[in-house]
């Protein structure tokens, strides 16, 4: 469990690595931004029903955020807990849980047929240095990146620099799966 002094730095970590401003927080969870604010810096503790709040803005259950539902260093994602998001087609499940400081991200993505990941135009939303690797579970992909076109059928995988604008496309009439794997700030000069 989670000590009493850590919920506010906890927070803090895991509203950064989700990329939210203390803003954001606050629109997603109900919570003051003031309020959040006093939270981060250990000035204040939250009652349960603001932590309760707190992690449903994270995209938590209260446990996941307390840390109550961890056993020593393991944390287990059940399939029905997967934070998932979707947009045009595209469906992501995200496999690992947001721990301060994790460096390494794992996601499913099911693309329906001529969906795509994201746009030619969509800037890189990896951190300079990161490396994606994907592999097809089902169906045909293709990804583009900086001007390229390649084609994965099920079972390839591919390795690229995940800071260089790219995405992927099912581009056939049936839908597709894949796994990536996103390892922050790895790659050098």
């Amino acid at each position: 469990m989670i000590s009493e002094g850590a919920v506010g730095a906890r927070v803090k970590s895991l509203r950064e690595a989700m990329d939210l401003s203390l803003r954001d927080l606050s629109e997603r969870s109900g919570v003051s931004a003031p309020m959040l604010s006093q939270v981060e810096r250990g000035d204040t503790s939250p009652t349960l029903a603001v932590a309760q709040k707190i992690a449903a803005g994270l995209d938590l259950t209260l446990s996941q955020l307390l840390r109550l539902d961890e056993d020593r260093h393991v944390v287990i994602v059940r399939a029905k807990q997967r934070r998932t998001r979707r947009r045009r087609g595209h469906v992501i499940e995200e496999l690992t849980p947001p721990l301060p400081g994790q460096r390494a991200d794992v996601s499913e993505h099911s693309l329906a047929p001529g969906a795509a990941t994201g746009a030619t135009d969509d800037p890189p939303v990896h951190e300079p240095g990161s490396r994606e690797t994907a592999v097809v579970l089902d169906g045909t992909v293709e990804l583009f990146i900086d001007g390229q076109r390649h084609e994965l059928s099920e079972g390839d995988s591919v390795t690229f620099d995940a800071d260089l604008p790219h995405h992927f496309e099912n581009n056939s009439s049936s839908e597709a799966r894949l796994i990536a794997v996103v390892a922050a700030g790895l790659r050098r000069g």
